[in-house]
């Protein structure tokens, strides 16, 4: 038994191009890219365009090896513009039926002619199944179907075709073609499974219609040499023949109900349109040629079906007449009144997103072969894209935080789960050391009293006091003595005034006193301090050293009152003893025992424990998916249809994550329900008597064991604070201990420096009385010998006698004559100084007399008063404490106070370095004067400033006294150096 033939489309030639340069170009003009790098990806567009070119016809491979260069050609639409315009490739097909090159530089006409070879392998692999098996039988309908869905997308998506083959006549006459016989396949199905008459004469009649279509379609093409003219004798064969059938069926249908004569009257229809059948089918011819694509036997084949078809009309139609004209006698009307068989369309083009259906149509096409080429634009989507998702997970974060945040202080709130330990009757045993209690004790075992530490504070301010004292007292004394030479010797006492030299430290002394009267006022805190935790301090002490925090504990919580059940000794009870649980007590109330009520509670709570871990988990799974989630390729692949559409994909990507948002979303509403479950089952445990008795009993233990916590949680606070502060008051008195040293050593160079210039000056105001002294007993004496000579009646005699050897010659003292030159003299009995006739001030400071290196000595007169030995300063003898103060004791040293205005600097008589004053706001300051560290304390709250003397101190006895110190100006550093008097000491080197 033969099958009906079908007709299958020729495929589409073209001709070999070359992928690889155009697109490497463009990379590298336009994406900025080694186009190196992508060189095999080229190459790998190239091999399938030529394993298209090698596609077979008829079988599955074909059409996959199609469809993979296909969807590969639409990715690569998505990042490079092939056209006339940008990358320029001639893509040359052959018309399917004419045979005509067509070349164009448009992907699209190569897209398009894809297709239509996709469309045409489809239909030789329909056309060449077997349909009297179902697989070939269903294979075929479901190809015949895919091809006209193939030819419907290029009628719909490929406008002003340049091939004969591509335009929409052409497609609209295949798409026919492919569905009538597909509509052909399915009543084939229909008849061979024996359904109702009814329904296959439905069927028959949307077969014939879509065939006569065809005929016309082929026809209106024919003359312009598109389709075979077998094509049309096939098409005519078969629409005569399944309009037959129509016919056929439904005058079966007919008889079946009773309408015998319009059955007659259809069957002779069918036996009119299947002589016409035979007859188109008679002339077929017998070979066919290559080009028409069909079989060779289709003409037979033919044939063989419309003449089988026939002799079963003819049959049916004898056997209806001979029955109606002996049974039913109806009459037979006529074939214009007879009504339109409904048609039943069971064959529709499929979508090419259909086509693969059931099928992973990513492993056909394969990865994106430029997948490492993504546009800027689907950057910036797929950033956007980012920014909602960041925004569903924000969302979700603060939906479960707040669900947690609400169990949490609901829970907090009710007190669970740890006041259903009360319940159960955790709480009936004695008391146990509270961890942070012993760990106190410990901390305070080995730790001896305060009281050594508080007298050693106190030894170390009193050796403070005592350095203060003495510093204080040098000062006060070298001030007293420089005064009253002052005042005994008037102008010839040119040392400064010691009130203003002294300034800075008797500042640092009053400030250093100021800071030991405050750290006094701390140590007496302290020792209150001590005195007021002294016994607890003890205990805790002892408790720590001998292990024995607990006792220490229960004895405090007894003394508190907060015994429990089970009294110790003597202590009593507060409350009534009482033994076992509640779980085991049942007061006979009836009803629900308190044990089921708290196992009921502990239900819940497991429950709720149970949805937040779902909840935490849920929310941590969609923030991986977010994570891992990428819409780069869904972006490329619809880049050309959601140009302003990204909202709308954007929202369908994000249904991705509902079932996460749901359950999410769930376990809010369960937490929900379950909290107020569980707050209503607390609360009813808590109305028990029972239970409220126990919880009043906690609750007092509770408060007092807070009582004792914070009772010894101050003593140890307070033992912190007391080790605090005695260390730093430690450190306090031991840096200030080394300031005062500091301070105590400037002063005593200071008035050692004092008193050096205080010997210096009285030796040269003696010297210098002693020297006026001579010189008017020599004047003197000259005077009585010019009165004698005048007197005198013999001048020569008086001459004579002068010139007499022997006679006493009275002469001057001179420079080259002196009769103590051999001697060596005294230790600061002779000083470099004027002569007799100079001026001091001008002597000094003249170069010739600092130059000199000799010693001046004068005769002194017989009559004349000599410092004797024993008054000299001996250099040897150091003062003592108890001597009454004598500046000629001391060596001497260089003076370090200047001079008064108007008289010479005194410089050393040994060539050695002068010491360098210390100048600090405007003071001078002795030699070796090293300042202190400041105390340790806060500093003075008021420093001192003094000004700088701008004129010479007063001579005269009583002269420091008199004097007014000046207005100090707002003028600069400058002017005040000009007005120091003291400014050039920092140049003595």
């Amino acid at each position: 038994m033969s099958q009906s033939p079908m007709i299958s489309c020729p495929l589409k030639q073209t001709h070999e191009i070359d992928w690889v340069y155009p697109l490497k170009a463009y990379i590298r003009q336009t994406y900025g890219d080694d186009p190196e790098r992508y060189a095999e990806e080229c190459n790998m567009l190239n091999r399938l365009r030529q394993d298209m070119r090698g596609a077979g016809k008829d079988s599955a491979a074909g059409r996959d090896l199609l469809y993979r260069y296909y969807g590969q050609l639409e990715l690569l639409d998505l990042r490079f513009p092939v056209d006339e315009n940008h990358i320029r490739i001639s893509f040359t097909w052959l018309d399917a039926f004419t045979h005509k090159p067509i070349s164009q530089y448009s992907l699209a006409y190569e897209k398009a002619s894809i297709i239509f070879n996709i469309s045409a392998v489809l239909s030789c692999h329909a056309a060449n199944q077997n349909r009297f098996e179902d697989t070939g039988l269903k294979t075929a309908y479901h190809s015949f179907q895919a091809a006209a869905g193939m030819f419907t997308y290029i009628n719909e998506n490929f406008l002003h075709a340049p091939s004969t083959d591509l335009s929409r006549d052409t497609i609209k006459t295949l798409i026919s073609i492919m569905l009538a016989q597909g509509q052909e396949v399915f009543l084939e199905k229909q008849i061979t499974d024996g359904k109702k008459v009814g329904l296959l004469a439905k069927l028959a009649s949307q077969t014939a219609y879509l065939y006569a279509q065809a005929v016309e379609g082929i026809q209106e093409n024919f003359h312009r040499g598109v389709f075979d003219k077998l094509w049309g004798q096939v098409a005519q064969v078969k629409s005569h023949y399944t309009s037959s059938l129509a016919q056929y069926y439904q005058a079966l249908a007919d008889n079946d109900a009773n309408a015998h004569g319009m059955a007659i009257a259809r069957l002779q229809m069918a036996e009119a349109d299947g002589r016409d059948a035979v007859r188109i089918a008679a002339a077929f011819p017998s070979s066919v040629s290559s080009a028409s694509n069909l079989s060779p036997d289709t003409g037979s084949s033919l044939s063989d079906v419309s003449k089988k078809h026939l002799a079963n009309v003819q049959d049916r139609l004898s056997s209806f007449n001979k029955d109606n004209d002996f049974i039913y006698h109806q009459s037979v009307p006529a074939e214009a009144s007879l009504s339109v068989i409904p048609k039943l369309p069971a064959a529709k083009a499929i979508p090419v997103s259909e086509l693969y259906q059931g099928q992973d149509i990513q492993r056909i096409i394969g990865p994106d072969i430029f997948q490492k080429l993504v546009p800027m634009s689907v950057t910036e989507s797929a950033s956007l894209y980012d920014e909602e998702k960041a925004k569903l997970v924000r969302a979700e974060a603060e939906n479960v935080e707040t669900a947690n945040g609400e169990m949490a202080a609901s829970l907090d709130y009710l007190k669970l789960p740890e006041s259903l330990n009360i319940l159960k009757g955790g709480m009936n045993q004695e008391p146990s050391v509270d961890e942070s209690f012993r760990t106190w004790c410990i901390q305070l075992a080995g730790h001896e009293p305060f009281a050594k530490a508080f007298e050693q504070l106190l030894s170390g301010k009193n050796k403070i006091n005592g350095i203060l004292d003495r510093c204080t007292k040098q000062l006060d004394m070298e001030e007293s003595v420089c005064e009253k030479m002052r005042s005994k010797y008037g102008g010839d006492w040119t040392q400064q005034p010691s009130s203003r030299l002294t300034s800075t430290l008797r500042s640092d002394i009053l400030s250093y006193r100021g800071a030991i009267d405050e750290a006094s006022n701390s140590d007496i805190q302290l020792m209150k301090t001590a005195r007021q935790y002294e016994s607890d301090f003890d205990e805790m002490r002892s408790a720590g050293e001998t292990d024995e925090a607990d006792i220490l504990y229960q004895r405090a919580m007894q003394k508190a009152g907060a015994t429990r059940n089970k009294g110790t000794n003597s202590v009593p009870s507060p409350t009534p003893p009482q033994e076992g649980s509640l779980l085991d007590e049942d007061y006979g109330e009836g009803g629900t025992t308190v044990a089921d009520q708290i196992a009921k509670v502990e239900d819940l709570l497991k429950r709720l424990n149970l949805i937040k871990r779902d909840r935490i988990q849920m929310l941590k799974d969609l923030k991986e998916k977010v994570q891992t989630d990428d819409i780069s390729n869904v972006l490329i692949l619809n880049k050309k249809s959601i140009s302003n559409q990204e909202s709308q994909l954007f929202q369908a990507e994000l249904e991705k994550f509902r079932p996460h948002q749901n359950r999410l979303l769930q376990g809010t509403h369960k937490q929900t329900a379950l909290m107020k479950e569980l707050t209503k089952a607390y609360s009813d445990l808590l109305q028990d008597k029972r239970v409220r008795f126990e919880q009043a009993r906690y609750e007092s233990f509770t408060r007092q064991r807070n009582q004792v916590m914070d009772k010894y949680r101050r003593v140890f606070q307070a033992f912190n604070g007391l080790i605090d502060g005695l260390v730093r008051a430690q450190n306090f008195y031991s840096e200030m201990g080394d300031t005062v040293e500091s301070l105590e050593k400037n002063v005593e160079t200071f008035v050692s420096t004092r008193r050096s210039e205080g010997a210096q000056l009285l030796g040269q105001i003696e010297r210098d009385k002693s020297r006026n002294a001579g010189g008017q007993a020599d004047r003197e004496r000259d005077r009585l010998r010019e009165l004698m000579e005048r007197m005198s009646v013999d001048p020569s005699s008086s001459l004579t006698k002068s010139s007499t050897p022997g006679s006493p010659i009275i002469t001057r003292p001179s420079d080259s004559q002196d009769s103590c030159s051999t001697r060596s003299p005294p230790p600061l009995r002779y000083h470099p100084g004027p002569s007799p006739m100079e001026d001091p001030a001008v002597s000094l400071n003249s170069p010739a007399g600092m130059g000199r290196n000799h010693v001046q000595q004068t005769v002194v007169p017989n009559n004349t008063h000599a410092p004797r030995e024993s008054e000299l300063p001996q250099p040897g003898r150091q003062p003592s404490v108890n001597d009454p103060y004598n500046p000629m004791v001391y060596p001497f040293q260089s003076p370090l106070s200047p001079p008064a205005a108007g008289q010479g600097m005194y410089y050393p008589h040994q060539a050695q370095p002068a010491p360098q004053a210390y100048v600090q706001h405007g003071q001078y300051l002795p030699q070796g004067y090293v300042p202190p560290p400041p105390p340790p304390g806060p500093p003075p709250s008021a420093q001192i400033n003094f000004g700088v003397l701008d004129r010479a101190y007063p001579s005269g006895p009583g002269g420091y006294l008199h004097y007014q110190p000046p207005r100090q100006s707002g003028g600069g550093a400058t002017q005040r150096e000009q007005h120091d008097a003291w400014a050039s000491l920092n140049a003595w080197k």
